[in-house]
């Protein structure tokens, strides 16, 4: 199960700098939980869970299709460089079947959009969707691509893009992989083209759910269905665009109390929220 199975109820939400305001001993009984847990995913399985992570969620996008998680209105709001998008050019990667990309390209049909998953299914599915398919064909591509492995200017122009969405997409990737996925986007990026990016962050609840069977180093994780999960640090995210050429404008935790109510648990949530420069 993902953590994203979960039924959750938001109860409150605040953006902090540091983890500081957590509740009182949170986090330190959040990282001897973690640290309780030791690495026991044999390197083979590592190996192949990289060599498959686009077989992995293409399987998951071909059990689960359009179902599994909610078109992101919310992104409007956490990111107000969407509200001007007519004229610009904007990539989503990891665009899964379309829950950020598609209400924008409904909302801004004068926007250049490109969006690229590396599931074959996820991409079937988003071009089957009506709000793609009564789009303007000059106006916006779907396509199938690696971040990691496939070069974005094969098909996106040099320093044409605004802006790139990456929400929840990193803590896919192999860790040792990342740098050249940032690197992939600083390409296509205009200078003054910015990455708007939200993902999961230290201590989150789903992080300490983990156990030696799932944990392949520290802070990264292969769930059941052998997708990856990755949590990040604040200081740790903006050293790693830092050295890919980017310049960090703001990063904040973001914290969000939410209630599983089918199995009756308060869960702290904690992402990263941040925009980097280019």
């Amino acid at each position: 199960m993902t953590e994203n199975n979960l039924e959750l109820q938001l109860e409150k939400k605040c953006s902090i700098e540091t983890l500081d305001s957590l509740p009182d001993n949170y986090v330190s009984s959040a990282k001897q939980s973690i640290s309780n847990v030791s690495s026991g995913v044999p390197e083979f399985w590592q190996n192949k869970y990289t060599k498959e992570a686009s077989k992995n969620w293409d399987k998951f996008y071909k059990r689960n299709g359009n179902r599994f998680y909610k078109d992101r209105h919310w992104t409007t709001r956490e990111f107000p460089e969407l509200l001007s998008l007519n004229g610009k050019t904007i990539l989503e990667i990891g665009c899964g079947v379309g829950n950020f990309i598609l209400p924008i390209m409904n909302e801004f049909q004068l926007a250049k959009v490109y969006a690229c998953d590396f599931a074959n299914s996820a991409i079937d599915i988003l071009k089957e969707n009506e709000l793609y398919r009564n789009g303007n064909d000059e106006n916006r591509l779907a396509f199938v691509a690696n971040i990691v492995e496939d070069n974005l200017l094969e098909t996106i122009s040099a320093d044409s893009v605004d802006i790139v969405s990456s929400v929840f997409v990193f803590s896919a990737l192999n860790p040792d992989s990342m740098k050249k996925a940032i690197k992939n986007i600083y390409n296509i990026l205009k200078p003054g083209g910015i990455i708007l990016f939200r993902d999961y962050a230290r201590y989150d609840a789903a992080q300490l759910r983990f156990n030696s069977n799932n944990k392949i180093n520290d802070n990264f994780y292969v769930r059941q269905d052998g997708t990856f999960a990755y949590y990040f640090e604040r200081d740790e995210l903006q050293s790693l665009f830092h050295e890919c050429g980017f310049k960090c404008q703001y990063s904040d935790y973001v914290l969000r109390k939410t209630t599983n109510h089918k199995q009756q648990m308060n869960l702290d949530r904690i992402f990263l929220q941040a925009k980097f420069i280019k």
